[in-house]
């Protein structure tokens, strides 16, 4: 079987595979460029309830539909950029102490 393509389909599908085959996260909104609490939490890998936290707690920003949250799913993306960074360097410095104490093997 095989399937034709758009050039521009075939290079956003490129893309996507060589960002997954790097390691890296590969999120489709479909175009939406604000998510429901819901979705963020599924983006984020946590609950809904920790996604209400991040909003109470300023980190991630969004605007209220009705009573119901928007956020922006630009924020996410750099939101986890941020926590990947912080995680990265926090292992680096378990890593160096870990050496320091000479626990390693």
């Amino acid at each position: 079987m095989s399937v034709s393509v758009s050039r521009p389909t075939a290079e956003i599908l490129v893309s996507v595979v060589e960002a997954q085959a790097a390691g890296q996260r590969v999120v489709v909104t479909q175009g939406q460029q604000e998510v429901t609490t819901t979705q963020a939490a599924k983006m984020l890998g946590m609950s809904r309830p920790q996604v209400g936290k991040l909003l109470d707690q300023g980190k991630l920003p969004f605007r209220l539909v009705g009573t119901h949250h928007r956020i922006p799913v630009a924020a996410i993306q750099a939101f986890l950029a941020i926590e990947s960074k912080r995680q990265h360097a926090a292992m680096a410095e378990l890593i160096a102490l870990q050496n320091e104490l000479g626990l390693t093997e």
